[in-house]
């Protein structure tokens, strides 16, 4: 009989193992599927702007420009629907970011995730098959939902929830916040390690990246008439990762708890739990913590407004609008433009896109090894300073070409501008690309953490939508000055981080309120 109950257990403890081991494997290659699509997809639409079948198909006119020798450079691709090519996706990112949290609570986070990647197929499908512009614009703006699906929920995994004493299948975020996964991490993970932990989504994002532009390079190199559908076709390969890893994966306890499936949830909990007393126990703490999260459902929202918790949104609000406001848009998104602009061919700017995804790469390895060491703010502080002497030193190298002192620039100048968008590219990689959603992740308290992630995003998203889509038009209006108009940009937005922002490095959730009665501003502004 020992024998026998031996068994048993040894058995339990093998199917417990064997299957968290397969939800890990699959719920790391869900992560890296979403944020390879977002990097992947954000990258690819620059390089298929270099691709002249491209443009002979759908932009005839900056074809034209492009040919005709007296058009002004800086000029080259000022068109509002060319733009929008790139710029649709994050409107769409906007909307769905703020729509998929209550979706998902009808539908779960399983069906979350298959939908993102469904309406991203969709949408991929009709930008590779466009007719015109109108359908190529559609085709991205079902691309734009369906991130927006994907990225809303990446946590599967199970833990503990931070002063909560919960023990379960929790994924913070799900009542709106459209970046799940820094907010779980930074909840699950030790203070000692929370940056670095935080820093993995980035990662796959500039893989993503880097996967892109080495396409873009191989397709616009073949000098076929099809070599931008093949592009943009490729972005299908991550999020059919994403689909088919959804399906082998259940549902949180917390999701089947809320659409009403408690014997689904206890099922769910058992598989992963040493006893079925133990997932009893687990599923009724479950339960009472969901009947409190509905009945607070907007209460975040009204919180948010209360002065004491003035200081972290603000931060959150403007952490998230300045990260685009430092130019990372013409490096990221129109990298290969700007190099054609400053006299480059179609396919050096695609190579020159390529060593700047890379160096970015790099950087957010950096982030990962320093954040935890050296403190957020002062790498807040070091990327600001490093951005600026880029922008102003871009902007003087424009400046002197366009007095005609050199007219070899491409020889001269080119590899000069490389390197400094390359600089602006490492700065934005170790600093302000994933510090803008680790900070406030950890300065919002508990019970509003959700909903300022979630207004955060927005803001983000909204500033993105709005430089992309009239980046084209202020580099014709304003220039090199546009170089300089990000750098003043970036210098009060290092200004306000010194001045504004307190250190978090090491400091426990639970006491991240303590800063603000501190700090040398915001105490005058927090209860007492």
């Amino acid at each position: 009989m020992g024998d026998v109950n031996g068994l048993a257990k040894h058995w339990q403890f093998i199917r417990k193992h064997v299957w968290r081991l397969q939800d890990e494997y699959v719920g790391s290659a869900i992560k890296s599927s979403s944020g390879l699509m977002y990097g992947y997809d954000t990258t690819v639409s620059g390089g298929v702007m270099m691709m002249m079948p491209f443009l002979a198909k759908f932009f005839p006119s900056i074809l034209a420009n492009i040919r005709d020798s007296r058009e002004d450079e800086y000029c080259l691709f000022n068109s509002h629907k060319v733009t929008a090519f790139v710029s649709s996706m994050f409107i769409a990112g906007m909307v769905s970011s703020l729509l998929a949290g209550r979706l998902t609570n009808l539908i779960g986070r399983r069906f979350s995730l298959i939908t993102g990647g469904i309406l991203f197929l969709m949408g991929n499908a009709l930008s590779v098959s466009a007719q015109d512009v109108s359908m190529l614009i559609s085709g991205r703006l079902f691309v734009g939902f369906g991130i927006g699906f994907a990225n809303q929920h990446k946590c599967t995994q199970t833990g503990r929830i931070m002063g909560s004493g919960l023990k379960g299948s929790f994924c913070k975020g799900s009542n709106g916040s459209g970046q799940a996964a820094p907010v779980y991490i930074t909840e699950m993970a030790p203070s000692k390690w929370r940056g670095a932990l935080n820093s993995a989504f980035q990662f796959f994002i500039c893989l993503g990246t880097i996967i892109a532009s080495l396409i873009n390079l191989a397709a616009n190199h073949s000098n076929s008439n099809y070599g931008w559908r093949l592009a943009l076709g490729c972005a299908s390969v991550p999020a059919m990762v994403l689909i088919i890893g959804a399906l082998f994966i259940p549902d949180t306890p917390s999701s089947l708890i809320q659409r009403g499936k408690n014997l689904e949830a206890l099922a769910a909990l058992t598989k992963v739990r040493s006893t079925k007393a133990g997932a009893e126990a687990e599923l009724k703490d479950l339960i009472i913590s969901s009947q409190v999260a509905k009945k607070s459902l907007w209460r975040p929202y009204m919180k948010l407004m209360e002065p004491s918790y003035r200081p972290p949104l603000v931060l959150t609000i403007t952490i998230a609008g300045f990260q685009q406001l430092t130019g990372i848009g013409l490096v990221g998104f129109y990298a290969p433009v700007v190099m054609r602009t400053i006299g480059l061919g179609a396919e050096g700017s695609l190579l020159a896109a390529l060593v700047i995804g890379l160096v970015n790469l790099a950087s957010v390895l950096k982030s990962t090894c320093m954040v935890d060491h050296i403190g957020r703010k002062f790498m807040f502080l070091q990327g600001g300073v490093q951005i600026i002497f880029a922008h102003v030193f871009i902007a003087c190298t424009l400046a002197v070409q366009s007095q005609g002192i050199d007219v070899d620039f491409p020889y001269n100048y080119g590899m000069a501008v490389l390197v400094l968008m390359c600089v602006i590219s490492s700065a934005f990689g170790y600093s302000w690309g994933p510090l803008t959603w680790l900070v406030p992740s950890e300065i919002l308290p508990i019970e509003v953490r959700t909903a300022g992630t979630a207004i955060g995003v927005a803001t983000n998203f909204l500033i993105t939508f709005i430089l992309t889509q009239f980046s084209m038009w202020m580099l014709c209006s304003m220039k090199f000055g546009l170089f300089f108009f990000y750098g003043a940009t970036t210098f009060l937005m290092t200004i306000v981080i010194a001045g504004f922002l307190p250190e978090t490095k090491g400091v426990p959730l639970e006491s991240m309120e303590n800063l603000w009665s501190k700090h040398w501003f915001w105490k005058y502004h927090v209860p007492s």
